[in-house]
């Protein structure tokens, strides 16, 4: 018997390589998963000017960072913005400012396409080879109302929809990995909103097997006795064998990655 919906995965055009640079941009979801593959020793650039949630915020990041990537995650969590009365323009953080000074609207699904197509046209401008890899936030917004978040990631959901005939686009299902196959309370954080660090594992684990390649999997597994080792937390740090332990690790470390740095040349 089958006690769980298990979510397919689209098969990718592409794999990711070891150490390959790659940018995250959007919701807390992408600093959670960007910080995931920062651990695992990739160069990635995460929210480089703060987490950004709507897709219009996403791209004045994307049009900010000049940083042009074969891989880039965006991770949209709401279609609603805020506007600053003054300028009309929709600003990326209200910077505290008082609340009667900006004006809440939401993107339509024709909005959220716009913004997210000239993030691709951008990023391809920079790099013809650039593959973009959209996800949903599985974070509920519950100061908007359950009936609304679910409005809100709805239509993000049919932005992203209409840009996945567009080369070089593909969409990882977090968010239906949440609702569907981690469909209990004990995956999320107490507030009963946020995914658990075991949830986020576990979609960690399922990016690895759907974009990961043979060689990138590969480095993973030599570099987690690597990892466990430098997380060790000594009795005694101070002490010779433990100084000894530790240089003998990081010279492991150089090593390791001297090779993988080598081979992606």
């Amino acid at each position: 018997m089958e006690f769980r919906t298990i979510v397919s995965m689209p098969e990718p055009d592409f794999r990711i390589e070891p150490l390959e640079p790659i940018l995250f941009v959007g919701s807390c979801f992408a600093d959670n998963i960007g910080q995931r593959f920062r651990e695992e020793c990739f160069p990635v650039v995460v929210n480089p000017y703060g987490v950004m949630y709507n897709p219009v915020s996403v791209l004045h990041t994307v049009l900010r960072c000049e940083m042009a990537p074969r891989l880039a995650f965006i991770t949209l969590g709401t279609n609603h913005v805020y506007r600053l009365k003054e300028t009309g323009e929709i600003v990326d953080n209200c910077q505290k400012r008082p609340q009667q000074l900006f004006q809440e609207e939401t993107l339509s699904v024709e909005q959220c396409v716009e913004a997210l197509t000239d993030c691709v046209n951008c990023l391809r401008s920079r790099n013809p080879e650039a593959r973009v890899i959209f996800t949903v936030s599985p974070i509920r917004y519950a100061k908007y109302g359950f009936h609304e978040s679910q409005l809100s990631k709805a239509t993000l959901l049919l932005a992203v929809d209409r840009l996945l005939s567009s080369s070089g686009v593909c969409y990882f299902p977090a968010y239906e990995i949440m609702l569907d196959e981690l469909r209990d309370y004990r995956f999320y954080q107490p507030d009963m909103l946020h995914p658990s660090q075991q949830a986020v594992e576990y979609i960690w684990q399922q990016m690895v097997e759907t974009y990961f390649g043979d060689r990138a999997k590969q480095f993973l597994r030599e570099w987690r006795p690597i990892k466990e080792a430098l997380a060790h937390r000594p009795f005694h740090p101070e002490s010779d064998d433990y100084q000894k332990f530790l240089a003998a690790t990081r010279e492991k470390e150089r090593i390791l990655l001297s090779r993988y740095a080598r081979a992606n040349l």
